[in-house]
């Protein structure tokens, strides 16, 4: 399935039956990455009275409750209602999901994404910044951040991002914050310049994992989330491979 794309007086031409899934399952138990001390998500079947939503236990079909939170489960995105005192959802937030995506690989510099790294390297026509950090091990599909001061991006990175009216912002890190900074979540805030000027249609999005088959460069991004009325929903970013034309 081929599509052109016309965006900022450039055409492109995308082929929609190759996706690059970005996102890093979600599994019951514990094989999952696991940030902020949250508890690993557990999905377990339903039981109402001599109900059970379980083939493998008798039941007559599968029903699975699930326990999880986005923010330290996996892959998940973001708005501007995880750090405001007014109730925005991803869902109110969320309108729009295709988008001009660039793929940028950086090394940190004690522990952190550096703007020195990524801002002279964004193309003009990008919307949505995805960010790969090295070393770019598989243990990220996995990994417990949890009390290990994970890296994070330096809040300048994160000014200048919103000043350049980057909307989308992708990152293979449990938070474009430090693990521990008493609450300020100073990136959060500067991205979608809260409480100033609050960006209602801006989303980040964290613990991605982009592959090291995945050259940097220019892409279609698609984010998919539930439509989940919270401040953050588990969700799939798919890359699509574009050219020019």
């Amino acid at each position: 399935m081929h599509t052109i794309i016309e965006h900022k007086e450039k055409t492109y031409q995308c082929d929609l039956s190759k996706p690059i899934d970005i996102s890093i399952p979600m599994r019951s138990g514990l094989d999952n990455p696991n940030a902020f001390g949250i508890p690993h998500p557990t999905f377990e079947p339903l039981v109402i009275g001599e109900f059970v939503g379980s083939v493998a236990k008798g039941g007559s079909v599968n029903c699975e409750n699930l326990l999880l939170n986005a923010h330290g489960n996996g892959t998940h995105t973001e708005c501007v209602g995880h750090i405001s005192h007014e109730r925005i959802t991803i869902n109110q937030s969320l309108k729009k999901f295709f988008f001009i995506a660039q793929v940028i690989t950086s090394k940190t510099n004690n522990g952190q994404v550096m703007a020195a790294d990524i801002i002279p390297f964004i193309k003009k026509e990008s919307e949505a910044i995805i960010i790969r950090t090295l070393p770019n091990d598989l243990d990220k599909l996995s990994k417990n951040y949890s009390g290990n001061n994970p890296g994070f991006l330096e809040p300048e990175l994160c000014r200048q991002l919103s000043n350049r009216d980057i909307k989308h912002l992708l990152v293979d890190l449990p938070s474009v914050d430090p693990e521990h900074d008493d609450g300020k979540l100073t990136a959060h805030h500067l991205f979608w310049n809260y409480p100033a000027n609050p960006l209602i249609d801006a989303t980040i999005t964290e613990m991605i994992y982009v592959p090291n088959t995945i050259a940097d460069g220019i892409y279609l991004l698609n984010i998919q989330t539930a439509s989940f009325e919270t401040d953050a929903s588990p969700s799939k970013p798919i890359l699509y491979e574009i050219q020019a034309i």
